[in-house]
């Protein structure tokens, strides 16, 4: 048998939001550590394909383009249903895998994709105003400049955690002194001390997002309705920019809970096949080994496309072979199978083909390590 080849599918970049400080360094990272086969996977952006395609290429890593949206759907909303946010009935994330590279997306569905990137970015420039009310009542001393978060934080698409990043920014540029860095913080906080170490970057980020951009906090703004589009045109989007309709599986948190609408893993199969869906995937540090072989062979079984990814779309700067919730060392080998298989499938897709084989050939052409 021949040696199967690493593969970690769902990487957010730059061109989003991401722990990478660009495209090259996660890539040879990837190449570092093995991974041969790489997924591009933004919110709301095909933007960073050709760099991720000149950059694959440059390192013979064989490249997947893919893409993430936040979609609604109205029956399970209306049901109370809870998918794969756990926190509001009807939201659920898709992703895309396998689009055409060059990308294909125009007309109706490209009109689309930018209006819901237009409303995601609205929605993170009218926190930024809220935020900046706030720090002038606290007298923080500074504001954040959104234009400038655009142009020097983001590559067009600005999410929740830019903020984070720039407030971070800007504490650490106004005091330098811990003691007067940890005061600033207390009062931005609304009188808590910060509980990051204050030399964690990405630990106070998240500590910021957590305290002023989300729920309850003095910052947050919450989403239009307008920034979800329904899961039906998201998949019409997909499928127009040449990708496959994937959905992402929870699966256990750290309770070993499951969210309504996948706690039932035969039922979620049916109604997904229902959907239109033939393919899915994990994000493999959610889960334990025993639940994500469990879930992933049934769907395999069931004739599920099946991958895996990393996500990387926090501050946390964490390796890109994958590994699960608790197995530091990596995936298993029936894991890593699969996830190899579900690879080989998408890969060929992207070429215009539809068998296994014809990706494993594609890949193992590629590949050089």
């Amino acid at each position: 048998m021949q040696k199967i080849i690493d593969v970690n599918a769902h990487l957010h970049t730059p061109y989003s939001f991401s722990a990478f400080s660009g495209v090259r360094q996660a890539l040879d990272m990837a190449a570092e550590e093995g991974v041969g086969v790489v997924g591009i996977n933004d919110f709301y952006s095909l933007d960073g394909y050709r760099e991720w395609h000149d950059e694959c290429a440059a390192r013979n890593l064989c490249p997947m383009f893919n893409i993430e949206f936040i979609s609604l759907n109205s029956e399970d909303q209306a049901a109370g249903l809870r998918v794969n946010d756990p926190n509001n009935p009807g939201r659920t994330y898709l992703s895309g895998k396998g689009l055409a590279f060059p990308v294909i997306l125009s007309g109706k569905e490209a009109r689309q994709l930018a209006d819901v990137k237009a409303e995601s970015n609205a929605q993170v420039e009218a926190m930024c105003a809220k935020l900046n009310a706030h720090l002038d009542a606290v007298k923080a001393g500074f504001n954040i400049d959104f234009g400038k978060v655009v142009r020097e934080l983001t590559k067009g698409s600005v999410r929740e955690r830019h903020l984070a990043k720039a407030l971070r920014l800007a504490v650490d540029a106004k005091e330098s002194d811990p003691s007067a860095k940890k005061a600033l913080y207390e009062r931005i906080f609304g009188g808590a001390a910060p509980k990051s170490p204050l030399d964690d970057a990405a630990a106070l980020e998240n500590e910021i997002r957590s305290k002023l951009l989300k729920s309850g906090g003095a910052a947050f703004v919450p989403e239009d309705p307008k920034a979800f589009l329904p899961m039906e045109t998201v998949q019409s989007i997909i499928e127009a920019a040449g990708g496959i309709p994937t959905y992402p599986f929870l699966a256990d948190n750290a309770k070993g809970e499951f969210t309504d609408f996948e706690g039932d893993l035969q039922k979620a199969a049916d109604t997904l096949k229902k959907r239109g869906f033939k393919s899915v995937e994990f994000i493999t540090t959610r889960n334990t080994t025993a639940v994500l072989e469990q879930y992933s062979d049934y769907l395999q079984d069931e004739g599920f496309i099946v991958t895996f990814g990393s996500e990387h779309n926090t501050p946390a700067l964490e390796p890109i072979k994958l590994r699960t919730r608790d197995h530091s060392e990596g995936l298993s080998e029936k894991l890593r199978a699969t996830n190899y298989r579900g690879a080989c499938y998408v890969v060929a897709h992207q070429a215009g083909l539809d068998s296994v084989d014809a990706g494993d050939e594609i890949i193992r052409k590629t590949v050089k390590f």
